[in-house]
């Protein structure tokens, strides 16, 4: 699964997040970071995904 999540992370990088996280800090920093642009937000949508931390419920 963790590789679809990073496929749709490199295509829309907030996405992938969203779908690691769901709505929470990391989502919304991810949104800045594609805002400024693209190449952060998918860095940190890929570092997201691929950490060893699961998310939190």
């Amino acid at each position: 699964m963790d590789i679809i999540r990073i496929i749709v992370a490199i295509l829309l990088p907030p996405l992938g997040v969203f779908l690691q996280e769901g709505l929470r800090k990391h989502f919304w920093i991810n949104i800045l970071l594609t805002i400024l642009g693209y190449i952060p937000g998918i860095v940190h949508a890929i570092y997201i995904i691929a950490r060893d931390e699961p998310a939190r419920a």
